[in-house]
């Protein structure tokens, strides 16, 4: 199912858009078994609004996308905490990407991934997510790709639901991913989508002291 308002506008920033996406998802606020996993790192901020409007825990899911060689703002894939892997055949068809060349961006992305994992979980353990209503979020989908591992993560934990909510995503991506959750919220599906950053009036890169202080303040209530 899915839950979209089709205006277009700019959004001002990531916590505004989050708690506009917190009013959508209101209706969960009593649930007992409910979680919000943020993509870090710029999902965090919208997540944080969410868990507090929800009197909901907060968690991070860690994503990285993998960007083609020399055209690395577009994804050919995506890694995800526990081993998880996303590829873009067409993509990877289409720019003759190689297997040694995907490999090493893997193994870059990699290092990056475990970085933030010690980062922002420490020793905190993993939270058990079985039979539980989680809500992935992040500030917006361009392909999707990250958002895509991140299901396929949180998937193999048996957990009860899925939703999946952001402030915006372009169709493709919105229309290819919905199918695997049991709900998509998005505030908005812009009909000319570049990018999620075109959508934001505010759009700074949200930096490791900010989600450990955000995760540290959810935790704390």
């Amino acid at each position: 199912m899915r839950n979209t308002v089709v205006t277009e506008y700019r959004l001002s920033n990531r916590t505004l858009a989050g708690r506009a996406l917190a009013a959508e998802l209101i209706k969960l606020e009593h649930h007992n078994d409910l979680i919000v996993l943020a993509l870090p790192r710029g999902g965090v901020p919208v997540a944080y609004e969410i868990a507090m409007a929800l009197h909901a825990p907060l968690d991070v899911l860690v994503v990285r996308k993998l960007g083609i060689p020399h055209h690395e703002e577009y994804a050919m894939g995506a890694i995800a905490q526990g081993g998880t892997r996303i590829l873009n055949e067409d993509a990877i068809n289409f720019y003759h990407i190689s297997a040694q060349a995907i490999q090493q961006v893997v193994d870059r992305e990699l290092q990056e991934l475990y970085r933030r994992e010690k980062v922002y979980r420490g020793n905190r353990p993993w939270p058990n997510l079985k039979d539980k209503c989680v809500i992935l979020v992040d500030d917006g989908l361009a392909t999707g790709a990250t958002m895509h591992a991140a299901i396929k993560t949180v998937k193999q934990q048996e957990v009860g639901k899925i939703i999946m909510a952001v402030p915006v995503a372009s169709a493709q991506a919105l229309n290819e991913l919905e199918d695997y959750v049991d709900e998509a919220v998005c505030l908005m599906v812009p009909e000319r989508f570049y990018s999620v950053g075109q959508w934001y009036m505010e759009f700074n890169q949200t930096s490791d002291r900010e989600v450990l202080q955000l995760l540290e303040i959810a935790q704390a209530h």
